[in-house]
């Protein structure tokens, strides 16, 4: 293993996203990350910042996110009015990696900002202060969303989905999930197989109505839980189960399938 290898972020790869991402940078393209939650997306991307020396600002997107929160405002600090670069801009100018996670959540004057961004232009208009940036050669910009958990009202519009190339996240193959939940779980193989196996078993239900399926981070979750000392059924049930659903029976029936799997 190379050295500096050992200072990155844990990342385990599944297939030839790593490339990908690497191409899209060098030919200072943007991308788009689409997968459920939990999947590894934003450790992906704080894997690659590192791998590539870049500068890090991710931005975790909500109903209420403005264009102003990502582009900056002025403030009043004693007395005086002084500029404050939001985390696009400090991205912008610094050529770093700007992340915006879930962005179908952000209002929609966002859009507005990250299009110039996400074209042959690669600039930033900055109306408050007149300014009209141009990125460098480094400077990336990333989005996610997750396709499965969208509605009509939260959708990505094809005008902004086209500016990206795409990369799609989904569940790990067993074998590799089992790696990850042992390396951030620090269990062993075999409480990471068992967990495996009750998250794809949960993920299988088709008579249960569930928002989101048991993610990767549930399962390492458990297995912290239990490496603390936690019993299994116990340590499912909370990190698992109850994150899954608020409802009494549906909870009654998920922690069957977790004794099942654990055993009585």
């Amino acid at each position: 293993m190379n050295p500096a290898d050992l200072k990155l972020p844990f990342y385990e790869p599944a297939g030839t996203e790593i490339a990908l991402f690497e191409q899209a940078w060098k030919n200072r393209l943007p991308l788009l990350l689409k997968g459920p939650t939990g999947v590894g997306k934003t450790r992906f991307v704080e894997f690659m910042a590192a791998k590539l020396g870049l500068p890090l600002f991710t931005v975790s997107c909500h109903d209420d996110l403005s264009a102003a929160d990502l582009i900056g405002r002025h403030l009043v600090e004693n007395g005086e009015t002084r500029w404050s670069d939001g985390p696009l801009t400090r991205a912008v100018r610094s050529g770093g990696i700007c992340y915006l996670d879930e962005v179908v959540e952000a209002r929609k004057d966002t859009t507005v900002v990250i299009h110039p961004l996400a074209d042959h232009r690669r600039e930033l208009p900055i109306d408050r202060t007149g300014e009209l940036l141009q990125a460098p050669p480094s400077f990336m910009l990333v989005v996610s969303y997750n396709p499965g958990y969208q509605n009509l009202l939260k959708g990505m519009k094809p005008s902004t989905r086209q500016r990206f190339v795409s990369l799609r996240f989904d569940f790990p193959a067993a074998a590799r999930e089992e790696a990850v939940v042992a390396r951030e779980g620090g269990c062993d193989l075999l409480v990471a197989r068992q967990l495996v196996d009750l998250g794809n078993r949960l993920r299988a239900l088709k008579d249960i109505d569930l928002e989101e399926v048991a993610s990767t981070r549930l399962l390492v979750y458990a297995a912290k839980l239990m490496q603390a000392g936690m019993a299994a059924k116990e340590a499912c049930r909370a990190a698992l189960v109850e994150s899954l659903t608020d409802d009494e029976e549906t909870a009654a029936a998920l922690m069957e399938i977790v004794s099942i799997t654990f055993g009585d």
